[in-house]
């Protein structure tokens, strides 16, 4: 099959469709704007930029860019009150690739994280939760500070129950609570240093989509190519793909690595 600009178009109003929604195409720069009719707010795409990584995706580059865009538009007409409802107040880990801005001058409070990840502040609404975004942080009066200590104040309060699975002779705990969360308990330290105890190998980690976690205590050459391929099975099942790259959790730091058949792993450098 070949992508064009005019399929991706055709294909994306078609997954974007509800009522309510108007699509405008402009074609001298090749842009696709999906927009809320009644409040006029609405997210701008490049269709060259995703027909680019559909070639490399496929069907994922899709899916990816509905979730953005739905998350977006949702951050825009929701009307979350952060005010009163502090213990809803979560970090979210989103790929380096995540938009940055839920609107044109509207910029969703996030931190850089890895090479591979930035972590971004969510309102928990129960079934859904919403980016927050600076003009929620500016109605509600908050500090930036403040979010980032009461997500992080959160996330360290979650349970974390394990399962453990025992392949070629390393070990794999696997965290999966389907609350949202599960790839964000990669930011609670305490929980990454109480693991190492239990580690008698290497210790790295994956976050392949935001609800599972995978540490593993790698004993042998096996054991990395065993956690490469989860991560990448796990990355191309994901709703919210994060990154298909591990984690080296070396003195109390996250280094991403690539693992490549056989070998032992190779660190990234440069973002």
């Amino acid at each position: 099959m070949k992508m064009d600009s005019r399929k991706m178009r055709g294909t994306l109003e078609e997954r974007l469709s509800k009522p309510g929604r108007v699509f405008t195409y402009n074609r001298d720069k090749d842009e696709l704007r999906v927009e809320n009719e009644e409040s006029g707010k609405g997210i701008t795409v490049s269709l060259a930029g995703i027909v680019a990584k559909w070639h490399e995706k496929k069907e994922k580059a899709i899916d990816e860019v509905v979730y953005y865009i739905e998350e977006g538009l949702q951050a825009m007409d929701s009307k979350a009150t952060i005010t009163g409802g502090e213990k809803k107040i979560f970090p979210v880990i989103r790929s380096a690739s995540f938009p940055v801005e839920a609107e044109e001058g509207n910029p969703f409070l996030y931190d850089e994280h890895t090479a591979e990840t930035r972590v971004y502040y969510a309102y928990d609404m129960g079934n859904s939760y919403r980016l927050i975004d600076s003009r929620l942080v500016k109605k509600e009066g908050w500090e930036p500070g403040q979010i980032r200590e009461m997500a992080m104040f959160n996330v360290r309060s979650l349970p974390a129950p394990l399962k453990e699975d025992t392949v070629a002779g390393n070990t794999f705990y696997f965290l999966n609570t389907n609350d949202g969360y599960d790839a964000s308990r990669i930011l609670n330290k305490g929980f990454l240093v109480e693991m190492s105890t239990r580690i008698t190998g290497t210790m790295a980690i994956s976050i392949p989509h935001t609800d599972v976690l995978i540490i593993a205590d790698i004993r042998n050459d096996t054991g990395y190519d065993v956690l490469a391929q989860m991560a990448m099975s796990f990355f191309a099942a994901g709703k919210v793909p994060v990154t298909a790259l591990s984690f080296l959790f070396e003195n109390g730091e996250l280094e991403p690595i690539f693992i490549l058949g056989k070998n032992k792993p190779r660190k990234k450098t440069g973002k």
